[in-house]
């Protein structure tokens, strides 16, 4: 691959996940603030991630891989993203803010498929390469949280009184018009399945279903829509909590789950060889836990160390359990389900997981209120901890230690 490829391939990445970061991170606390939405409310602007990935599969199954070039396609898709976005930044009450967040996820969920198309069309050993391009998503991602907190302080507790949220949805406009203008220059990617039908049961992966059959493989894809609850938790929650504790730079703090997935990927190889994948899920689980009870524990003096780490054992939260489980998914499908085996997962955990999660942390939020608007942010905590231990021992029983081969 040439360097001038892998320079835009990486651009591509770094604006994909900017864009992402730049405002699904502080969304909670935008609406809690600025549109003074309830827990339900915001479970339901959050709700939008999974109807788009629920979505997602039919855009690139029935188009993209039909008959528009990938580029072209992310390109038009991003550009509609920003007029969605624009739109988000002036909207003045939730009902109006809704319709137009579901429009951007329904337009910006299939682009997480379509840059990985792209870019594994121009690399001809991806297992090497690719790593290489996607962690400059990470760095964009975490670079967004630090602009927001450092740079515009537009997530200062004063800033967010003053309702200065709304002016991400404006950056990630200019962001998401750029990537859509830059889409267009990228190296051409055609169609892959031009000519070929196409049916309802290839997009949604349900030729993977056989796979259920199989007893350890159930009790995996039941855990994995399952630890998707607290995972809904973290995602919803975790700015409008440290706002709440006053914490100032929020966001900059919140990137600190964007660093340690890539320090804990690096660790991930070392751990799975050593302890083999059933040690290495629960572990994750474990991780979900110990970090709701940190959060349920700490505070924004003293205890301020405790939300740090719980923020920090994000990594292992991801790693150690999704891209475990991707690496076991790999490994149980061989070769002709194998794609269809990561969409049904895919679909099963940020589809279905994912929107029961923020469906049940809106209501949790809700339950917890107290005077003023506050939260009795402890008892919200414990709840996704306690759903953590209990899956966790529903795994450990219930699946039997198998040998799997790490393949990265």
């Amino acid at each position: 691959m040439k360097k001038s490829v892998q320079f835009q391939l990486s651009f591509m990445m770094f604006l994909e996940f900017f864009i992402w970061g730049g405002w699904f991170v502080t969304l909670g606390s935008f609406l809690g603030n600025n549109l003074n939405a309830t827990g339900a409310e915001t479970a339901m602007a959050f709700s939008t991630q999974s109807w788009g990935a629920i979505i997602a599969p039919f855009v690139i199954g029935l188009i993209a891989d039909k008959f528009f070039n990938a580029e072209r396609i992310l390109g038009i898709l991003h550009l509609i993203g920003a007029v969605l976005m624009y739109q988000m930044s002036q909207a003045s009450e939730f009902a109006l803010f809704y319709p137009y967040v579901l429009g951007y996820m329904i337009a910006y969920m299939p682009t997480l498929a379509l840059v990985n198309s792209v870019s594994f069309n121009q690399m001809n050993d991806p297992a090497k390469q690719f790593p290489v391009v996607r962690v400059f998503g990470t760095i964009g991602w975490i670079l967004a949280g630090l602009i927001i907190s450092f740079v515009f302080k537009w997530d200062s507790i004063e800033n967010i009184g003053n309702g200065m949220l709304s002016n991400t949805f404006i950056m990630v406009a200019i962001a998401s018009a750029i990537l859509g203008i830059f889409s267009f220059l990228l190296p051409k990617t055609p169609p892959q399945g031009k000519g070929e039908k196409t049916s309802i049961s290839d997009i949604l992966g349900l030729d993977a279903l056989k796979l259920l059959k199989d007893r350890n493989f159930l009790v995996f894809f039941v855990s994995s829509v399952l630890i998707c609850i607290p995972l809904a938790f973290y995602y919803q929650n975790i700015s409008p909590f440290l706002t709440e504790y006053q914490v100032e730079n929020s966001t900059a703090w919140a990137s600190i789950g964007q660093m340690s997935e890539v320090g804990f990927m690096l660790l991930l190889p070392f751990f799975f060889k050593k302890y083999g994948f059933k040690k290495t899920i629960l572990f994750g689980m474990l991780a979900w836990a110990i970090r709701y009870v940190l959060f349920a524990f700490g505070d924004a003096g003293d205890l301020f160390f405790m939300l740090v780490m719980g923020i920090a054992l994000h990594g292992i939260c991801y790693d150690f359990f999704f891209v475990s489980g991707q690496i076991y998914t790999d490994s149980k499908a061989g070769d002709k389900v194998k794609s269809a085996a990561q969409g049904l997962i895919t679909l099963a955990t940020y589809g279905v997981g994912m929107l029961v999660g923020f469906w049940v942390a809106g209501k949790i939020v809700d339950k917890n209120v107290i005077a003023d608007g506050a939260h009795s942010w402890q008892d919200v905590w414990l709840f996704p901890a306690l759903f953590a231990i209990g899956v966790f021992v529903f795994f450990a029983i219930l699946f039997k230690n198998e040998k799997v081969e790490y393949k990265a």
